[in-house]
């Protein structure tokens, strides 16, 4: 199954409404529900969600929808993998990640880089089509990605690129302006470009989206999780585990707490942030194993292990057995 976070349509439902159109029928339609965009790391079908966004597309007389979608989203939409790839040291460090952890915001699609003289070519492909060839999602994928790479670089010119292999629309459908310099049609692949140069530079780094994410986090915790302190670190642990960065004081700052303060919390419920740490690693890992598709090396990794065996004494120390037999057998007790 292809899964994508449904934090990919951040601001869905309002762009429907001012398009005349009515959100909740086109979700429900698909599958879908209001509820389910609350929670931006709720996966969903990947499938399914293209064909919403082409029939979305159609409803509202807008062919190029899903540019206008991605050109008033924060790279937020693409969770906590914007952030983390955003602290590497160089742009090329930065793709590495990205590529490698992709699998985060969604299975099913693959970013590959392809060097053309001095501009370098991040293509999209999917393992799946539809009845459109996709031509909705290939605008917000293309769209997100174009948003990262500026938001990374800063001043872009003209330079950056973006590339779509619909045909242009017509004359009267207006490109959305923040692609409007740098939008190419009937291109032989969907994506983006830039100067390869620019792989030495160093992401820009932006505290104020740190802080929107956070304050965003909070109020999302909040919601779903109501006064519930244990409910909420096991959820951003979860979120914080693949950058390799999980520990207290990154937990309490999306909490908007001292780490001693939370700390202390946690002890007046008797149980330590550790123990979180662990039960939350333990739960990803046996459900990953029994309905995933990550490879056991990548589940390490994206539990914030750097070494594979290390995960592996760990798990066959919580569970009595190795990840390998937990997958092979499916046991979930």
């Amino acid at each position: 199954m292809f899964l994508i976070r449904s934090g990919a349509i951040e601001g869905y439902e309002s762009l429907v409404s001012q398009c005349g159109q009515n959100p909740t029928a086109l979700l429900q339609r698909f599958g879908f529900s209001s509820a389910q965009l609350r929670d931006p790391n709720t996966y969903v079908s990947y499938n399914r969600l293209a064909d919403l966004l082409d029939a979305t597309a159609l409803a509202c007389g807008d062919p190029l929808f899903c540019l206008n979608l991605a050109a008033d989203q924060s790279v937020l939409a693409l969770g906590e993998i914007a952030l983390s790839i955003r602290q590497q040291q160089t742009l090329a460090d930065a793709l590495s990640y990205s590529n490698h952890h992709i699998s985060l915001h969604a299975y099913g699609v693959h970013v590959q880089q392809r060097p053309r003289g001095d501009t370098l070519e991040l293509q999209l492909t999917f393992d799946f089509t539809n009845s459109s060839g996709l031509t909705q999602l290939m605008q917000l994928s293309a769209g997100q990605a174009f948003n990262l790479v500026a938001q990374m670089v800063g001043n872009v010119g003209s330079a950056l690129k973006l590339h779509l292999s619909q045909t242009a629309p017509a004359k009267n459908i207006d490109t959305p302006a923040p692609y409007r310099d740098h939008i190419l049609y009937s291109s032989n692949f969907a994506g983006i470009s830039f100067p390869l140069s620019w792989l030495t530079r160093k992401p820009q780094y932006d505290e104020q989206l740190l802080r929107e994410h956070f304050q965003q986090r909070i109020r999302l915790l909040q919601s779903i999780y109501p006064g519930n302190l244990q409910a909420q670190v096991c959820h951003i642990i979860g979120n914080l585990l693949p950058s390799g960065e999980c520990n207290i004081e990154r937990v309490a700052a999306a909490l908007n707490l001292h780490p001693r303060v939370l700390q202390k919390r946690l002890q007046q419920d008797g149980i330590s942030f550790r123990e979180l740490l662990q039960q939350t690693r333990m739960e990803i890992a046996k459900r990953n194993l029994q309905h995933g598709q990550l490879s056991v090396t990548d589940l390490a990794l994206n539990l914030g292990y750097a070494d594979v065996a290390i995960f592996s004494r760990n798990f066959k120390r919580w569970t009595g057995v190795s990840p390998s037999a937990w997958k092979k057998t499916g046991d979930v007790s």
